[in-house]
């Protein structure tokens, strides 16, 4: 195998048409795989820097120098923006006075989704791949100078894949609501139980009631001044919950708007002074084009990524306090879209068990874990052993609470 890797500090590093080949070769696709998307992250410094990001995306060339892989990757030298938890590893290797970082991470920065993590050319073979990264994961890591290697949010197949190359699989929870061919919200609904049926009924008209209303907003028709506002929230949250603006900026926001807006759903809540007069009509647009708009105060937002193969709901933030309001812009809207376009996986964002009692499913989530020193791998590779059935076990007493009706139920 006369392969070559290298690794790059930017994607600018190679031509987009080049990198192009790799990701429709990869199926399903992924919005957060673009180019567009990665590069953003660069250009608008949201890594690199004194981020903690660095990026060093590897590269695999053939003896013929034609990309034929491509891992996101980066230098961490801290665990936050993973969503894979592994803040006690790095306390024992302290303990031992040992240095955890800095790592190395294949991800996408700050985006818990499953996606693609090895882009291959389309006459190249996972398990052939997987077989290189195995050859090449010890000389990598002194390469790169990085204590481990971990790959995260990796597709099952991948997964499994490179647990058989020596790197330890580790499992995570997420809910996702999947979409069984469904032709309108109420095609939904009926497939719950009475008393979901009713309680989210009362949850969406409660939004009414409190004079608010929601617009979806797709792609072209989302403004500078829709983003803006969108980031106010988006910082909004953050303040609230750890303190900081959050990890991204707002030229991160208005770039994907610019390279990328056939990707982007923008879900914004307005609230009027006066509640709606028919308080059991939720009203809802897919433009911003309401003739209420003018009497109404934007109040809250949440931002979408979406291709054909799933929606992602990533970032949210309210100005304003309103009961329900964050099921309705980050749920509902999200399940009405994905009905509307017909696509068929919709994952809303990391943890949150209130999730499933809105139908949304526990899916399975993997990741992969080296560590350079081998007293330390083993003893992950024995925590992971230990951990993994109290995952699967979660899991399914999660999908055990779904409230779907059983089809010999009758009401």
């Amino acid at each position: 195998m006369n392969w070559q890797w290298t690794s790059i500090d930017s994607i600018n590093a190679l031509a987009q048409p080049e990198f192009d080949v790799l990701t429709h070769s990869s199926h399903p696709s992924s919005p957060f795989l673009k180019f567009e998307f990665l590069r953003a992250f660069e250009e608008t410094r949201c890594v690199g820097g004194n981020t903690g990001w660095l990026t060093r995306h590897i590269i695999i060339r053939d003896e013929t120098q034609t990309l034929i892989g491509f891992l996101p990757a980066y230098i961490k030298t801290h665990s936050y923006g993973e969503y894979v938890f592994d803040h006690s590893w790095a306390h024992a290797y302290q303990q031992h006075n040992l240095a955890y970082y800095p790592k190395l991470i294949v991800a996408v920065p700050f985006t818990p989704v499953t996606g693609p993590r090895i882009l291959l050319a389309q006459n190249i073979a996972l398990e052939k791949m997987a077989q290189y990264i195995e050859q090449i994961s010890d000389e990598l890591m002194q390469s790169l100078h990085v204590a481990s290697v971990h790959i995260l949010f990796a597709p099952k197949q991948t997964s499994n894949e490179l647990l058989t190359r020596g790197f330890h699989q580790r499992q995570s929870v997420q809910f996702n609501w999947h979409n069984k061919q469904y032709a309108h919200f109420d095609d939904f609904m009926a497939e719950l139980t009475a008393r979901r049926r009713r309680s989210i009924r009362k949850e969406r008209t409660g939004i009414a009631k409190q004079g608010v209303q929601v617009n979806r907003i797709v792609g072209g028709a989302i403004t500078a001044l829709d983003m803006a506002f969108f980031y106010r929230c988006y910082q909004q949250t953050y303040l609230k919950r750890s303190g900081h603006n959050g990890y991204l900026s707002s030229a991160f926001f208005e770039t994907l708007l610019q390279d990328m807006p056939e990707n982007l759903l923008l879900v914004i809540a307005e609230q009027r002074l006066q509640p709606a007069r028919d308080s059991q009509q939720l009203a809802i647009t897919e433009t911003a084009n309401s003739k209420d708009i003018k009497s109404a105060t934007p109040i809250a937002a949440a931002l979408f990524l979406y291709d054909e193969n799933g929606l992602y709901g990533r970032y949210w933030g309210a100005l304003t306090d309103v009961s329900g309001l964050h099921f309705e812009a980050c749920y509902y809207q999200g399940i009405e879209f994905c009905i509307e376009q017909d696509i068929a996986i919709f994952n809303p964002g990391t943890q949150g068990e209130h999730k499933i009692l809105r139908g949304f499913a526990p899916t399975l989530c993997y990741s992969n874990h080296k560590m350079q020193e081998k007293a330390f791998d083993d003893a992950i590779a024995d925590f992971l052993q230990r951990e993994t059935p109290h995952i699967i076990d979660y899991a399914e007493k999660s999908a055990s609470l779904l409230p779907y009706r059983r089809h010999d139920e009758s009401e």
